[in-house]
């Protein structure tokens, strides 16, 4: 798709054009945020002890006294890190497998195909809970389950676009012209499904984001006291009684945003990127 084409339904959906613009500040956050907040995000400090949001703590400090707009600019790194590390595992995965037995089919794609479904049957967030309540709340056992629990959508995926196209006049014309299976496989049914995949990954590293922080929340993720999402809201809810309430709607508000703008840049790409709803 030309530039010009972009441009023209960036125009027709501004959405997509602020969420780009919003995953773009949660990745700067992330990548310089440990440089740029102006307090240490582990520092206590006694006698400023849930003290609301003024000029000195833009957002507020917590129970301990700690800065929160530098924990919650801080946590998007590890937030961010691990949502990407599980989505890219997850991907890479599920496309491979996928497209295997999409374009193998028989045993192969029946038998791996009912594990999926077996996955899936439960509750991804509950099978994840149980992953890492196994393996240990460590941050590589976080990206693992998570990791795992997002195969299946990968698999299916790639799956039915490889079987979808298996039989295609282009693929007929490279088996003739030569090509092993492998060639047809990786070099021409592969990259031609990977524009769902794309939309696909956009849309769960929103979900990768919320899962990591839901598990920090309920105390099957990142330990205390590093700066995440989930451990700040977690931490802050009993404050929400007394009305510290800019304990828990900053980190919230940070962990809404990141899954919002996720969400409808993966919406966007999906305009972008289907030839079928662009006519």
């Amino acid at each position: 798709m030309t530039n010009s084409g972009v441009l023209y339904l960036l125009r027709k959906n501004p959405l997509t054009f602020v969420a780009g613009l919003g995953l773009l500040l949660l990745l700067l956050c992330a990548v310089l945020g440990p440089y740029l907040v102006p307090h240490d995000p582990l520092r206590t400090n006694a006698a400023a002890i849930l003290q609301p949001p003024s000029a000195r703590n833009l957002f507020g400090t917590d129970h301990l006294g700690r800065d929160i707009f530098s924990r919650v600019v801080v946590a998007a790194r590890l937030d961010i890190a691990i949502a990407v590390s599980a989505v890219t595992l997850s991907a890479i995965v599920g496309v491979l497998v996928g497209a295997v037995c999409g374009f193998a089919g028989g045993f192969l794609d029946r038998f791996i195909g009912r594990m999926v479904d077996v996955m899936m049957a439960f509750p991804l967030f509950v099978t994840a809970m149980a992953l890492v309540a196994a393996l240990g709340n460590t941050v590589q056992n976080i990206v693992l389950a998570t990791a795992i629990i997002n195969v299946p959508f990968y698999f299916r995926l790639m799956r039915a676009e490889v079987k979808a196209r298996r039989d295609a006049g282009y693929v007929e014309a490279a088996r003739v012209t030569g090509n092993g299976s492998s060639r047809v496989l990786l070099a021409f049914l592969v990259p031609n499904a990977i524009p769902p995949i794309v939309i696909q990954i956009s849309l769960n590293l929103g979900w990768a984001i919320l899962n990591a922080a839901g598990l920090s929340f309920i105390g099957l993720g990142v330990k205390p006291p590093a700066p995440e999402w989930g451990i700040m809201v977690a931490e802050g809810a009993s404050s929400m009684l007394s009305g510290e309430w800019w304990v828990v709607f900053f980190p919230g508000a940070a962990l809404v945003f990141s899954v919002f703008c996720c969400n409808l840049f993966g919406d966007g790409l999906r305009d972008i990127l289907d030839p079928r709803r662009r006519t």
